[in-house]
């Protein structure tokens, strides 16, 4: 599912310590969604490792916090469930 990238600024993150990552990644989205996609320009993503290292982030978040994810489907480049 597709969300427009300015929703992705509203939503918290799971971690505290995944904020300022989530913060870089969403301003790293919306300058290329912005700047380069939008003009036509499909070309490689620069924001591919931020957005691992906040997935890595919200992962451990995720584990720490023995949240349930069965049933849930991730997204990225990497779409493993957190190591159990």
């Amino acid at each position: 599912m597709f969300y427009p990238y300015n929703t992705l600024q509203i939503w918290d993150t799971v971690g505290e310590a995944c904020t300022e990552l989530k913060r870089e990644y969403d301003q790293c989205f919306n300058r290329w969604f912005a700047e380069k996609f939008l003009k036509g320009d499909r070309g490689e993503d620069p924001c591919s490792e931020t957005f691992r290292k906040y997935q890595s982030c919200v992962q451990k978040a995720i584990k720490e916090k023995d949240i349930p994810v069965d049933g849930v489907e991730f997204m990225g480049p990497n779409k493993d469930k957190p190591e159990s």
